[in-house]
């Protein structure tokens, strides 16, 4: 969707009262959106693998003042439907609401041919970037229909646009996962207080960008940081009403 974010300007207190999940927060545009979440007010719950991490992005938000986040460390390449279900309540019972989430985990191993790829390889991709959102949605469901304004945002691939010989699994689960939110905003379509949207990021300085692209000039990047108003309208109340969608980062058309 075309959307010039560029000249989006989100006022202070965007996202004062609101409490925001994301997951894959313990690093690259995860770390970013979490720690710009708070700066506008968010109460941010920081799911990630590793804790480290995630007590570091939790040192930085609580050093500048923000609101003192949660901390939920998952391996989701591992988390059962019981544990996406504990999460909801554990939000539930510290927070007592949610009103977004942003799926931002993603698992990019390598570029290979299809005939190489192991059904354990394709079946931990899935898991990460189609069944784990799915399931964590899915639990969160209730607390997300009760807010007044709730929204999910998952941070897609350019792979789950177009066919691209040796994404693999990557590609295979990022497009299934890209459809699945097309559905789940039809079937919601009539609650309009929760909206689930698309974002593709395109190319831009990111951990898995530098992976998926060794060749490339990272630096001559766009910074990850030129996509935070973009994330920013989707989470906040200046998107109500926009679901179904998918927005794309680099140039606005």
């Amino acid at each position: 969707m075309a959307f010039d974010y560029s000249h989006y300007q989100p006022l202070a207190g965007l996202l004062a009262e609101r409490v925001i999940l994301i997951t894959g927060a313990g690093q690259g545009l995860g770390a970013e959106v979490a720690k710009h979440c708070a700066a506008y007010g968010a109460t941010v719950i920081l799911l990630g693998r590793k804790t480290r991490m995630l007590e570091a992005v939790y040192d930085d938000i609580v050093a500048a003042g923000h609101a003192e986040p949660l901390l939920f460390p998952m391996d989701l390449a591992k988390a059962t439907e019981q544990d996406h279900l504990n999460l909801a309540e554990g939000v539930y019972q510290q927070l007592g609401r949610l009103d977004g989430i942003l799926h931002n985990a993603a698992q990019f191993d390598t570029l290979t041919p299809l005939q190489r790829e192991t059904q354990q390889g394709m079946e931990q991709m899935l898991r990460v970037n189609l069944t784990a959102p799915f399931a964590l949605t899915k639990a969160c469901l209730p607390l997300l229909q009760g807010a007044k304004d709730a929204s999910v945002v998952y941070t897609a691939s350019s792979a789950a646009e177009t066919p691209g010989a040796y994404w693999g699994s990557h590609a295979v689960s990022k497009h299934a996962a890209h459809f699945m939110w097309q559905l789940w905003a039809q079937e919601l379509e009539n609650q309009p207080q929760l909206r689930l949207n698309t974002l593709i990021p395109g190319p831009v300085q990111s951990p898995q960008r530098r992976r998926s692209h060794p060749g490339e000039k990272h630096a001559a990047l766009p910074s990850a940081s030129t996509l935070l108003p973009l994330y920013l309208y989707l989470l906040g109340p200046d998107s109500a009403g926009v679901s179904g969608q998918t927005f794309h980062g680099g140039a606005a058309s």
